[in-house]
């Protein structure tokens, strides 16, 4: 999970070898005077090592916890950097943007069923195996008043707050290194989510809503511990009825795929045949549209043609009149040959006029008129 920075020089020891030193040259029989001289040499040296070992350097993607005098201090990121050796600092650096897995009811291809086994809302017995992938940069808020907010929420009025960096509660808050709060949390929200639901919504239909409630919930108890974990992504592997009614549940999912490719072909026949009954629609609208501008045409020209009779009617009514009489005649009497007879033809001859085009005007004998009688 992390790496802990271990002292490089143990003072303790290092005092002991220069005490060592000085008497084997007190033994020696060198002078007096240069002793000091050679303490302080071999100790400005010695502090200048110790010194030296305050630098460290941070990966990218890592971040460094500091420490003085086993006080939390501050956080580096990647790069060079120099800190109070030991014993006075000690760092610890962790890579905060590694993705981490968690396994809940299964490790590897082995289940685990005293963490898969749970009830669920309708009663019924369901294997549930999760996997979580999370990463260690949840940062969030503390007020100067004690309490803890999420980022995007507001420290109450009056309060300051301060940024609770991932890798301070991951080290420092809840010291979660071998997983174990996480562990818990993942299984008590993926028990309390499954317990609220029936079978089904776990088995077949509602497994992404199963999943989001399960990383939401699993998030925001790992913000109350303050560990720093962010949660990813959260994955249900197998979930499995138990073996005794596997049979039929595997009869419950195969009919529930069966109703949804029906439904599917039902949408698909419907994507196909709607367009069609909207096209024939509106081409019959068009069509009834032309039909009826159609007849309306037809109608105002008769009408106006009606209306132009009626005007020559009214400039010549004896002509129309018998225009009117004689095509009405020819209509009724297509195929009998007509004659015209002048009502003012005068003396003693029946005058027609042929239409036929081929028969010569025709005379008749006068009559006989009687005699004029005389007046008494």
């Amino acid at each position: 999970m992390y790496r802990q920075e271990e002292p490089e020089i143990n003072l303790e020891q290092l005092l002991e070898r220069l005490r060592n030193f000085a008497g084997r040259f007190r033994l020696g029989g060198g002078g007096g005077n240069a002793f000091p001289l050679i303490v302080f040499a071999v100790f400005g040296v010695a502090l200048l090592i110790w010194l030296g070992t305050g630098f460290y350097t941070v990966d990218p993607g890592e971040q460094a916890a500091l420490r003085r005098v086993g006080k939390f201090d501050n956080t580096q990121g990647p790069g060079l950097h120099w800190f109070w050796p030991a014993p006075i600092g000690t760092r610890a650096i962790v890579n905060v943007q590694e993705v981490r897995r968690l396994e809940v009811g299964v490790r590897g291809s082995t289940p685990v069923l005293a963490e898969s086994l749970m009830i669920t809302g309708d009663e019924n017995i369901v294997d549930a195996q999760l996997v979580v992938q999370y990463d260690i940069s949840r940062a969030l808020l503390e007020c100067s008043d004690g309490t803890v907010v999420v980022p995007g929420q507001a420290c109450p009025p009056g309060t300051t707050s301060r940024v609770l960096t991932a890798i301070e509660q991951f080290l420092f808050r809840s010291a979660d290194s071998d997983g174990v709060i996480l562990k818990s949390a993942a299984e008590s929200a993926l028990r309390q989510v499954v317990g609220q639901r029936d079978i089904d919504d776990v088995l077949t239909e509602l497994k992404e809503e199963v999943q989001a409630e399960v990383k939401e919930l699993l998030q925001r108890e790992l913000d109350l511990y303050q560990t720093g974990i962010n949660v990813r992504e959260v994955k249900l592997q197998n979930v499995l009825a138990p073996a005794q009614v596997q049979d039929a549940f595997d009869d419950v999912v195969k009919a529930q795929e069966d109703r949804e490719r029906i439904i599917r072909l039902a949408e698909a026949y419907e994507a196909d045949i709607l367009p069609r009954a909207l096209g024939a629609a509106q081409k019959t609208i068009e069509a009834a549209a032309a039909f009826r501008a159609e007849r309306i045409a037809i109608a105002t020209g008769e009408a106006a043609r009606f209306t132009s009779v009626l005007d020559e009617f009214r400039n010549s009514e004896e002509v129309t009149r018998q225009r009117l009489y004689l095509e009405a005649m020819e209509e009724i009497l297509p195929n009998i040959t007509k004659f015209i007879v002048a009502s003012d033809s005068g003396g003693n001859l029946i005058q027609f006029l042929p239409l036929s085009g081929t028969a010569a005007p025709t005379q008749f004998p006068p009559t006989q008129q009687p005699p004029p009688q005389s007046q008494p």
